[in-house]
Parts: C-alpha cells; structure tokens; sequence
C-alpha cells in the first residue's frame, strides 16, 4: 500500500444559504469548478495526472445531480481523462470524499485524486432528495427516527449539558472564527467566489457575527421543542429508546447550531512519486481513517467511537493528537465528544465551526480538514484528526501528520 500525500486543500467561503445570500446566484457547479480551477491553477497542474474527483453531495438533486462531480471536471477545462463521482453519507460527505480519493491512493489505483465536495443550500434545499429513512414506517419505526435537532437535545439532555453550556459553547465558536479571519489564518485555504464576468462576489464567511453575546442567545427559543413535544411528539418516540430519559431539555436553537450555507471545497492528493514527478511538495501524510455506524436515535455520538476507531487503526491515543475538528452541527455533539474523550477544549476546533462558519452539508468534511491542516502549519504542531457526526447514527475519521 502506498502512503497518500495531501498537497493542497482549498475551499470557498461560506455563503448565507437563503435566496438573501451573497451565493445565492451561483450555482453549485460554478462553485465546485471554481475550487477545481483553483486547485489546477495554484498548482501549476497538469491535469491528465488526476485520475479522479470524488465530491460529497448531500442532495444530489436538480442542478446538484447527475455525477455533478464529472461535470464540474469539463466545465474546468481538466483534461478528458479525469473521472468524476459524487458519494452521499449525509454530513460526512466531504471527508468521505477526501478518505475515497486518498484510498484510490494508497491502493495503487490512482496516481493522483482530488476529494471533496459540494453544496448550494440556497438553491437546493435541504431535504430535496427524500428517503426512506424518516418517511417509510418500516424504517423509521424500527430505527426510532427523530429529526436531528431533537437528537442532539437528547444528548445533551442524557450527559448533563444545560442550556448556557450549549450557548456559552456558541459564543466561543464566533469568537474564535473571529478571530481566525481577523489574523488572517484562513488565507492559505480560502479562495473567493467570482461571478461570470470575473469580479469578486463573496471572499469571507458570511456568518461569521463577532458580537454575539449570551445575553443575544438567551433571546431565541428552542428551535425543536415542538417538534418533541407534540402530541403525539418525537420526544416520545426517543423516549421509548432510551426510557432513563424522564423529559427532554430542549435547549438547541439557530444560535447554537450550524448555520445553513452555500459552499464548496477539494483536497489534492497522490503519492510520493507524483508529487515529485509533478515538483509538488507534500503537506501532510493521511495516517489513518476510519467509518463507522451507530445508535441512530441519538444519532450524533458517532464522533467518539469513530475516534477511538481511527486513532486504534493509527496505533495511537487520544493524547497523540494535537488538534481535533469535529464539525459544529450542534453545540452538545462538541462537547460530548470532549466529555467522553477528555479532549481539551484548547485542542477542539481552534478557529471556530460551523455554529460560526456555517455547514455546506457535503463540502463540510473537506473543508475542516483543510483548515486543521493550516492550523498545524500555522501552530508548528504534528497531528490531527477530523470527524464528523452523521444521520442514521455514523461517523468518520480522518488523522493527519504534516511532513
């Protein structure tokens, strides 16, 4: 097995996805063939070397569908034998993505091969592609479907996380994206979207609000307490699966979990010999990686066991790791992987999430692991892992060592 080498990763900013959105106007395959261009042109690269675009897309649907992937590769003028495929494991997308490209990789498939991913919330709402999971009886009633949000109440409900923990969570998250952008520590990664004619639409997290405050959070209401309560409520439905639940602390709002944006994001990866082949300097060696199901009622624990997976596949410990991103979906899933990993909050999403920065549902893998890796350059630190939780209860893992 060869290793695979990261020799870049690029992404767009996060765009608000509401139709009030700088991105809004753009389409998903403009996003995705700017950061393909990007990649390409930074690179000096000659793109008959790539073998393959892997992208994460949640909702593979209307102008997101048929293989976007494929035909974000022509529309960026890359050479005709470089393939295309889109892959779907909800919030995970996008470092499925990037673990799919780097395993084409290490066995000898590919040479060369970009992972990421894709998603125009704005244009393609969450949700569009449908599913059996939480509309089939068959399958909702045996997997005790609740929505997401509910999910995440139940987390924090079951490990203790009251409603300021969770806010005081968020406020943090601003802070530190705040400050990330203010010393200007995304800049390596971070390429800004342009219209048709060329000019500069978006070059910032659109999201981003520096002054949010407990005192602001403590003004909006519960985003899923209907849902729970509702007669009859998903609270009861989460309650039958976990009984030692008395009442559900809905404590969630739009405060505290990740915003809904418009965004894309590649990472370029290959072997040692291309890399030297092409005159690429490698960045980070992808030491281990990991997927992994779980309970799907809570759903969003997936984070902790797919760590423990990775880091055991890594032969190393929790404590080998120098910074972790876990995208911020909602506040609790945070700070129970920390709970349950004794994670230090000063290693855990250092600049800031997605309770900041927003979630573009299939670039969002992608997107963390390019900015972990900055981190490592910027901090002059050695590893880190990236994961994320997923619906029906998953999770993966990506760990990282800069060269």
């Amino acid at each position: 097995m060869a290793d695979a080498y990261i020799y870049d990763a690029v992404r767009t900013p996060r765009g608000r996805g509401k139709n009030t959105g700088t991105l809004h106007e753009v389409t998903a395959l403009s996003l995705a063939t700017q950061v393909l261009e990007n990649i390409r042109d930074r690179n000096n690269l000659d793109t008959s070397y790539v073998d393959d675009v892997v992208l994460g897309v949640v909702s593979p649907v209307g102008e997101q569908g048929s293989v976007i992937a494929r035909t974000a590769v022509m529309n960026a003028g890359y050479a005709e034998t470089t393939g295309g495929v889109q892959v779907n494991r909800f919030c995970a997308s996008g470092l499925e993505a990037v673990n799919m490209a780097a395993a084409k990789v290490m066995s000898g498939e590919a040479g060369l091969a970009i992972g990421g991913g894709v998603e125009s919330m704005s244009r393609v709402p969450m949700g569009s592609d449908g599913g059996a999971w939480p509309t089939d009886p068959q399958s909702a009633i045996k997997a005790y479907f609740v929505p997401q949000g509910v999910s995440a109440d139940v987390i924090a409900t079951k490990y203790g996380f009251s409603r300021d923990d969770v806010d005081a969570y968020a406020v943090e998250s601003h802070q530190r994206a705040a400050r990330a952008w203010a010393e200007g520590r995304f800049k390596k990664s971070v390429v800004a979207v342009r219209d048709q004619l060329g000019a500069v639409l978006l070059a910032h997290d659109e999201t981003v609000r520096p002054k949010t405050d407990m005192q602001s959070l403590a003004s909006l209401e519960p985003s899923f307490k209907m849902q729970g309560e509702m007669m009859p409520g998903f609270d009861a439905v989460i309650q039958q699966r976990y009984p030692e639940i008395e009442k559900v602390n809905h404590v969630h709002h739009a405060g505290n979990s990740s915003g809904i944006v418009d965004g894309s994001a590649g990472v370029l990866i290959g072997t040692k010999e291309m890399g030297e082949r092409l005159g690429l300097k490698a960045r980070a060696r992808i030491r281990a990686m990991a997927s992994i199901g779980s309970e799907p009622a809570i759903m969003l624990t997936g984070p902790e066991f797919v760590t423990a997976k990775a880091l055991k596949k890594a032969g190393m410990d929790v404590k080998d790791i120098d910074l972790y991103e876990l995208n911020e979906a909602f506040a609790a899933v945070v700070l129970r992987m920390m709970q349950a990993l004794d994670i230090p909050h000063d290693k855990m999403n250092v600049n800031g999430g997605a309770i900041a920065m927003g979630h573009p549902l299939g670039a969002t893998g992608a997107m963390i692991l390019g900015t972990v890796l900055d981190e490592l350059e910027r901090s002059g630190k050695a590893t880190a892992l990236a994961t994320l939780c997923v619906g029906a209860g998953m999770g993966t893992a990506t760990i990282i060592e800069r060269v």
